[in-house]
C-alpha cells in the first residue's frame, strides 16, 4: 500500500505571475508527515489539461490522501471547502482561453460530491495554531471547483480510495502590494478602499496545510 500523500496547486493565471497553491505544493514537496512522502505537484490552469492531469497523478502515486489547493482572491482566511459541483461556470477564461458557462463537469455524473478530509478535525487544528480557518460550503465553479469534483469522482474509482479535499487560500501579501500599486498608477475609482485585500504569509499557508495533512494522516492510522 501507498505511503504517499499528495498536494495539488495552480500554476498562476488571469495575469498573476504567482499562485500561492502552487507555491505551497512546491514548498511541501519531498516533506514526511507521520510516515508519508508528501508529493507536491502544480496544475496547469487548463480546462481541458485538467482531468488527464489529475488522472495520471493518481494512478502512478496511489496516494492515501489528497489535498487540492487553489486561490480565492480576497479571502482572509484559510478556507476548508465541503462539496464540489457539477457545473464549470467561469467567470475568466483558463490560461488557455477556455470560457464555460453552464456546463456539466461529467454528464453522467452525480450533482455533487462531498470532501472526504477530516474538515473539522482540520479546521480545529488550525485555530489552535492560530491560523484563521473556517469550512466553506462553495468551491466555485471554475478549475478550483473541477478539481475537486474530479478528483473526488476519480478517488471512487480506486482500489483504496484516498481522502480527498480542496483548500483555498489567499493572497501572498506581495500579490496585494502589487494589486494596490496598480491602483494607485491606474487612478481606479474607490477600489483603494475596499476591504477585500487580505492576504497570508507563505510561511503560514504552509503550516496551515502541513496541519491539514497531520489531521488527514491520523485518520488512516
Amino acid at each position: 500500500m501507498s505511503n504517499q500523500v499528495l498536494v495539488t496547486g495552480f500554476a498562476g493565471y488571469g495575469g498573476r505571475g504567482l499562485n500561492p497553491s502552487g507555491e505551497i505544493a512546491r514548498a511541501l514537496d519531498g516533506r514526511e508527515i507521520l510516515g508519508y512522502r508528501v508529493r507536491g505537484q502544480v496544475l496547469p490552469v487548463s480546462y481541458a489539461s485538467l482531468h488527464q492531469a489529475l488522472h495520471s497523478l493518481l494512478d502512478e502515486l496511489q496516494p492515501r490522501a489528497v489535498i487540492c489547493l487553489g486561490l480565492w482572491p480576497g479571502e482572509a482566511t484559510i478556507r476548508l471547502e465541503r462539496i464540489g459541483i457539477n457545473v464549470a461556470d467561469f467567470e475568466i477564461p483558463d490560461n488557455e482561453g477556455a470560457y464555460l458557462k453552464d456546463a456539466a463537469i461529467d454528464a453522467d455524473g452525480t450533482t455533487a460530491a462531498f470532501s472526504t478530509l477530516p474538515l473539522r478535525d482540520i479546521e480545529s487544528s488550525l485555530l489552535k495554531a492560530g491560523i484563521p480557518a473556517h469550512i466553506s460550503a462553495t468551491a466555485g465553479t471554475f478549475l478550483c471547483n473541477a478539481t475537486l469534483y474530479n478528483t473526488l469522482s476519480m478517488a471512487q474509482t480506486m482500489r483504496v480510495p484516498p481522502l480527498v479535499g480542496f483548500i483555498h487560500v489567499p493572497y501572498l501579501p506581495e500579490q496585494v502590494a502589487d494589486l494596490l500599486a496598480s491602483v494607485r498608477s491606474e487612478r481606479k475609482l474607490e477600489l483603494h478602499q475596499r476591504a477585500d485585500m487580505a492576504s497570508m504569509d507563505l510561511t503560514i499557508m504552509v503550516r496551515a496545510v502541513e496541519l491539514a495533512l497531520i489531521a488527514s494522516v491520523n485518520t488512516l492510522r
